[in-house]
């Protein structure tokens, strides 16, 4: 097979002009790649943090939203999976979308995938203090303070791994997920079993027109959108990855798959065994109430366990996507060159996470004087359902533009290259404008806010005349023709 890598964006993976090494080629495969892209999803976590914003946005229809916004996000996994063969950048959509569209797009991409990671940082961080608490006291696990103290120490170790290398971090979301899909897939199936239902099940759940209107349903796919967001870690990745350009975008195809199967049976059990009263009360717990419903006692915590280790997992890979987009930003100069740096012994990005590290706690702590648990939980993941429907749906664009010569040259060219990518982007696009009315003021606020800011940093880099806002050449916007050395194979 050919391989379209194209480190032409910065010195993608080699070198700097200061000396420093680049990131650590090849130390993931494609085993690696695909745990990568699960636990960069999180399902335990997503459960966990998001099914009562979920309840409280659609009922019983959480089900369908997963179903529809899944048939649309894989869409994007496969736009994801062809951009990825053109050009290897650990910026991933910054670069991707530079290339298809214009420079400005491709900075908003990047900038969308930075300001919606620094906002997880306490959407992610607020469930590991009180999944955690809640071993011990019901009432510290809805304590905000406690969360917070407890939050930001898991938080601290995971800057800590991510500071010593993606090896150790692969190796360790290994043993993370693989107890983790063995507890999910147990208590989903002791779910679904469950003798004593709360809501007998109902195929309605599945429908597209269980929704109360066309309002109701893009509500509910900007949570699940939250829901699936993460598995693209494994584009951030492909400098790191063995057979760079072919191996992330696969690994992403089976995370999301894995998850999918998850997201789904769970759903149909939280809706069968629990009341929405349940839920609401237990925003920030969800899990360990499902768990004693299905298995009272110790047995009913083991469930815990799974989102402890989930949230840790998510936190990680999270913070790997916003130190690598700030890195390649970094290394483009469009933000400041230091984020560009390399240790040398570990080979990350260090200055870049040790910014990510400041800003993200000061965030949190922050996040204090928001509002409650449910609150803060609900408005992070609207506001991060804004951000991500703006880079996702850009790089699906992206993925139809750079292939367009190529879409019609065979069935599965125009479906997984052309029509199913661009389902997607208008799907993204359309949930964005038809979410915002319906959102809080706050998650209004931070999740367009966040991404106006965006242009200042953007304006500035501009003004310097940063190669990165060059006019692309019309042959850049052009996928490699089959027979051409750098072609890919399309299937």
């Amino acid at each position: 097979m050919g391989r379209g890598v194209d480190v032409s964006a910065g010195d993608a993976g080699g070198g700097h002009e200061d000396g420093h090494h680049g990131l650590r080629a090849n130390a993931l495969g494609l085993f690696e790649s695909a745990v990568m892209g699960v636990a960069g999803v999180a399902p335990a976590y997503s459960i966990a943090a998001t099914t009562a914003v979920l309840i409280a946005a659609v009922g019983l229809s959480g089900p369908a939203s997963l179903l529809w916004c899944g048939v649309a996000m894989f869409g994007i996994v496969w736009g994801f999976n062809y951009l990825g063969r053109i050009e290897v950048n650990s910026g991933a959509s910054y670069a991707w979308v530079r290339r298809a569209l214009t420079p400005s797009l491709g900075y908003l991409a990047g900038w969308a995938l930075v300001v919606s990671a620094l906002i997880f940082m306490v959407a992610g961080s607020f469930p590991a203090g009180s999944v955690t608490l809640g071993l011990f006291s019901h009432s510290l696990a809805n304590n905000l303070l406690a969360v917070t103290i407890f939050g930001s120490a898991f938080f601290l170790l995971m800057v800590v791994a991510v500071l010593l290398g993606v090896r150790l971090t692969a190796n360790v979301q290994v043993a993370m997920s693989s107890i983790e899909l063995v507890l999910l897939l147990l208590f989903g199936i002791l779910a679904v079993v469950h003798g004593k239902e709360a809501h007998h099940f109902s195929w309605s759940w599945l429908s597209p027109t269980s929704f109360h209107g066309a309002n109701g349903f893009f509500g509910g796919a900007l949570v699940a959108a939250f829901y699936y967001w993460g598995w693209d870690v494994t584009a951030n990745l492909n400098e790191e990855t063995k057979s760079a350009d072919v191996t992330p975008g696969l690994g992403g195809i089976i995370g999301v798959l894995v998850v999918f199967a998850l997201f789904e049976l769970f759903t149909i059990g939280t809706n069968m065994v629990l009341t929405s009263g349940q839920v609401a009360h237990n925003a920030g717990d969800v899990l360990d109430i499902l768990g004693q419903q299905v298995w009272p006692g110790v047995g009913g915590k083991l469930i815990v366990v799974a989102v402890i280790l989930s949230t840790v997992a998510t936190l990680e890979t999270t913070l790997i996507q916003l130190t690598r987009t700030l890195y390649a930003m970094g290394r483009d100069h469009t933000l400041p060159s230091a984020l560009g740096r390399i240790h040398p012994r570990w080979r990350t990005p260090a200055v870049a996470t040790v910014v990510a590290a400041v800003l993200s706690i000061g965030l949190f702590v922050g996040s204090n004087y928001i509002g409650s648990l449910s609150n803060v939980l609900s408005d992070a993941v609207n506001a991060i359902g804004l951000q991500i429907a703006v880079y996702y749906g850009l790089a699906g664009l992206s993925v139809v533009i750079l292939y367009r010569r190529q879409l019609f040259r065979s069935v599965a060219n125009f479906i997984f290259i052309g029509l199913w990518p661009f389902v997607g982007a208008v799907f993204m696009f359309v949930m964005f404008g038809k979410s915002i009315p319906g959102l809080t003021a706050t998650a209004q606020a931070v999740g367009l806010g966040a991404l106006g800011l965006g242009l200042i940093p953007m304006a500035i880099a501009w003004a310097r005349r940063v190669p990165y806002f060059k006019r692309v050449r019309p042959d850049e916007r052009l996928a490699p023709e089959p027979g051409d050395p750098a072609a890919v194979e399309i299937y």
